[in-house]
């Protein structure tokens, strides 16, 4: 299956900026949550961790 999407996508022009692209889209949205992860305040995150227990 691999062989016929490489076989593909080598017919394609300028098929190698997809796979440059879809890297750098993933690596800023990992880096961006972990970001987010890192900073969020502690508080929030409790009540948050509290939401399955309040009924």
């Amino acid at each position: 299956m691999f062989s016929f999407v490489k076989k593909y996508t080598e017919s394609l022009g300028g098929a190698e900026f997809y796979g440059d692209a879809a890297l750098l889209v993933f690596v800023i949205v990992f880096a961006g949550m972990l970001w987010m992860a890192l900073r969020a305040d502690k508080n929030y995150i409790h009540e948050l961790e509290q939401i399955p227990f309040n009924d």
